[in-house]
């Protein structure tokens, strides 16, 4: 009877539950939401791309002899550090499968298994992408792999029947692959919440054939019994959104780059109009409602300011997405050079700022939800429990509980006695420090703090130009420095041991201040009894954790960018950072050349590893050299010499030079000759900086057959009439920020290359956002045209460098333009196609610009 009773029991009870919530972990429900089986709570993700086990990181590995599972181990913590649980991979196909799609059970497959298992043992979620297509090369030239995507190409995968069929065939080995850390099959493993089928196949077939190969991925997956979510890329060749929709699959995945990738130089100026918003073109789209959405990529690439990742996590999760995997973080071991992807850098250690910027980025998609709108720029830099600023170069959390800041801040916490996390770099309210790597204070108990402090990061380069593993961008160096505590649970006395393996330091203070050097301490209020060894657990680790690379500082380098111009009568600050090993004895800048006497100015140390000197700014060059002492030894830059500029043989012929002009002498915005390198513009043919018939004066041509071409990538939507670039003139009129004010014109010189005029938009951006600009007609004569900066009306800004996915908004206009302040300006921006009629619209149009000008 009581079996009868059971049983009548579960056949009641079985319609009620649909198989894929009874039989799988995640599942996709009505309105296209990811949801737990368990507990239908919305799934929420935010984590990394990170690929140590295959291709250029692993080989790079290998070279320089380092053990993978450790320095994975370190990565995977800091990982944790940074408050991520979620880690996407699109997985290297080529070197792990062979030409018919069979499973090669080999080191790179090993190494992916044991990560996967470390990030599992610290509570990550897994989103895996089986299939590259990539070969294994990049930035390197490619080796020769045994893979079908070796043997086929991308192109031919989507298509050729024995390619597919070997897709299928590895991809039902992949999920049936048993994972030997775990004991659990990909396809059982509870952990992973979904698959994406292949990373960006970028389709060009019809829309019948997209369907259909899709659906023959999708049952070579479900052959394996997983029940789990399936997504396919559709943020590429959105033309075949339909046929994506009309597939089996349950979610779509996007990228975002917003900056574009691969300027080849780090970009200047306010980005946030780039990532004001996210739109979906086809999200109103009845067969779209039913899917999820992640994003598998994304990155401001090229930006190396923190304050951009918080805004970007609030425009995904204002378009409904769900989960988020940054790509990419590199490899600790070789983030020195930044050699596996030159247009992105993240790391914990070499790029502290953007790592905490990212770690708040992931409280974003863990505290404000799904479809929430907070408006448009600049209004939305603060929402929620977050605010960005671009001019602080500041993104902050600020809860009662929790305080993360990626810069110097003044944010008074709002409720000090309830802390209980801080992450940090710089000064606050409630840590004041000199060092240049992150800090992290967790309360561990009343009274009881775990202070993590990393080493210093210092950038050498840039780290977005062209890498090579034997130009090292980025440096470590583990210096003691004053830190100063202020917190309500722990008072002022309080005393200090050192937690990890190594690390024997101890002391109490009385003030709330002590030196401190990189690593983990436990820090108790006097008074308090605490019991702890660095081996208790804490969290999913244990509480003397810490990785951190090695001090790599082995001699002084020197920062420093003479100022470009700076005018006569005021003066010249000279700004420099000085790296070494041990604090410098002493700075000085020898001044030597024309019209001036030699002099030895001491520089002043004003924090960290910054120094500064002032000098009256005389008419004509001021050259100098730095000399740095340590000791009885010298250094004297840029030449990097032993011997002094006064010595005899002193070899370093080459000082740094300032130009001290004439108090009338205009502020040029842009030269071709030395600025064109550095504008964001679409690449053209035939287009460029050539030299003209003034000795080291040059002009940029571009030259357009047509304004409104097409977008390959979405070959249903409406194209541009607008051709634009963008420069970024801050640094270039750093010496003279403080008169660009006072000027009331802005001079063009240019000519048209056609034989006709024909008009140009000419506009400056300033650092709010907000672009007020004119129209020129251009005469095929070399002339200059002058504006009054007076007569400036606001227009859109172009998102440039332009985003990827390229639906993306083309133009960005604030929700309330600013009044324009010309003090303001940073960014220039020239656009061909305002203020053309439709027949204009369809000639060619060519031009030469040498420069613009304030007067």
């Amino acid at each position: 009877m009581r079996f009868i009773l059971i049983l009548f029991i579960i056949i009641l009870c079985w319609p009620l539950a649909s198989p894929a919530q009874s039989t799988a972990d995640v599942y996709v429900d009505k309105k296209g939401v990811m949801r737990w089986g368990k507990t239908d709570e919305e799934v929420q993700g935010f984590g990394i791309n990170y690929t140590a086990m295959f291709a250029h990181a692993y080989r790079a590995a290998k070279q320089r002899s380092i053990p993978l599972e450790k320095a994975m181990d370190e990565d995977i913590y800091h990982f944790s550090r940074l408050g991520f649980d979620l880690y996407r991979v699109h997985v290297w196909d080529t070197e792990i499968s062979d030409t018919l799609g069979n499973l090669l059970d080999n080191e790179h497959l090993r190494l992916f298994d044991y990560a996967v298992s470390r990030m599992k043992e610290r509570g990550f979620r897994f989103f895996i992408t089986p299939i590259a297509f990539w070969g294994n090369g990049w930035p390197e030239p490619d080796e020769k792999t045994p893979g079908f995507s070796a043997k086929y190409g991308k192109d031919a995968c989507l298509t050729n029947p024995d390619a597919i069929k070997a897709q299928k065939t590895y991809l039902a080995a992949f999920l049936n692959h048993v994972n030997p850390f775990t004991g659990k099959a990909y396809k059982d493993e509870p952990a992973v919440i979904a698959f994406e089928v292949s990373n960006e196949p970028h389709h060009r077939e019809e829309a019948s054939a997209v369907t259909a190969f899709i659906n023959g991925m999708v049952s070579a997956m479900r052959s394996t019994g997983s029940k789990k979510p399936i997504f396919y890329n559709i943020s590429h060749s959105i033309q075949l959104a339909e046929a994506y929709a009309a597939s089996k699959i349950q979610g779509g995945t996007f990228q975002w780059y917003p900056t574009g990738l691969g300027s080849g130089h780090e970009l200047g100026g306010n980005l946030l109009p780039n990532v004001d918003r996210y739109d979906i073109p086809f999200a109103a789209s009845p067969s779209y409602q039913r899917m999820a959405k992640v994003v598998y990529e994304f990155d401001a690439a090229d930006v190396g300011r923190s304050y951009i990742y918080p805004a970007m996590a609030r425009s995904f999760r204002e378009a409904g997405i769900q989960t988020a995997t940054h790509f990419a973080y590199d490899p600790t071991y070789m983030a020195d050079v930044n050699t596996e992807y030159g247009t992105h850098y993240m790391n914990l250690a070499y790029a502290p700022q953007k790592a905490l910027s990212l770690k708040i980025a992931a409280e974003v998609f863990h505290k404000v939800p799904m479809n929430k709108r907070y408006g448009g720029y600049p209004a939305n830099t603060t929402f929620d429990v977050f605010r960005v600023n671009y001019e602080q170069d500041l993104a902050e959390m600020v809860t009662p509980t929790s305080y993360y800041y990626t810069n110097h801040t003044l944010t008074p916490p709002p409720s000090p006695a309830s802390l209980e996390h801080i992450a940090g770099w710089g000064d606050s309210p409630l840590v004041s420090y000199e060092g240049t790597g992150a800090y992290f204070l967790d309360r561990i108990q009343p009274g009881v703090w775990r202070l993590e402090v990393m080493p210093d990061a210092i950038w050498l380069k840039d780290p977005f130009a062209p890498a090579s593993p034997r130009k090292q961008v980025a440096v470590i160096n583990w210096r003691s420095w004053p830190m100063k505590i202020n917190l309500v649970d722990l008072g002022s006395s309080f005393s200090i041991q050192a937690l990890n393996e190594g690390n024997v330091f101890s002391t109490s203070t009385s003030s709330g201040g002590v030196t401190i050097t990189p690593g983990t301490y436990l820090l108790t209020k006097s008074g308090t009894t605490v019991r702890a060894t660095r081996n208790d657990p804490w969290g999913k680790g244990k509480l003397g954790e810490y990785a951190a690379p090695a001090s790599s500082v082995n001699r002084t380098y020197i920062i420093h960018q003479p100022l470009s111009e700076v005018i006569e009568g005021g003066s010249v600050e000279i700004e420099a950072s000085i790296i070494s090993k041990a604090m410098p004895t002493a700075v000085e800048l020898h001044t030597v050349g024309t019209g001036r006497r030699m002099e030895v100015i001491p520089m002043t140390r004003v924090r960290n590893y910054h120094y500064k000197a002032t000098l009256p700014a005389m008419r004509g060059f001021l050259r100098y050299y730095i000399v740095v002492h340590q000791g009885d030894e010298r250094r004297t830059f840029p030449a990097d010499d032993i011997a002094g500029p006064g010595d005899w043989d002193f070899a370093g012929h080459g000082p740094y030079e300032v130009r001290i002009a004439p108090k009338t002498s205009p502020i040029y915005l842009f030269e071709a000759g030395s600025d064109a390198r550095d504008i964001s513009r679409q690449w053209v043919p035939g287009s460029g900086a050539l030299p003209i018939d003034v000795p080291g004066k040059a002009e940029l041509q571009i030259s357009l057959k047509q304004l409104a071409v097409a977008d390959p990538e979405n070959k249903n939507g409406q194209p541009v009439a607008d051709y634009s670039l963008r420069y970024f003139f801050g640094n270039k009129v750093a010496g003279r920020r403080t008169e660009v004010g006072s000027r009331n014109k802005l001079i063009l010189n240019a000519r048209s290359l056609e034989d006709r005029p024909f008009p140009i938009q000419v506009a400056l951006i300033m650092k709010n956002g907000t672009a007020y600009g004119a129209e020129v007609k251009i005469e095929p004569v070399q002339q200059e045209y002058t504006l009054s900066l007076a007569s400036l009306k606001p227009v859109p800004i172009v998102t440039l460098p332009r985003p990827y996915p390229t639906f993306l908004p083309y133009f960005f206009e604030p929700t309330q333009a600013a009044p324009f302040d010309p003090a303001l300006i940073e960014s220039l921006q020239l656009s061909i196609g305002p203020g053309m009629d439709k027949d204009e619209v369809k000639k060619s149009h060519a031009i030469a610009i040498r420069s613009l000008r304030l007067e």
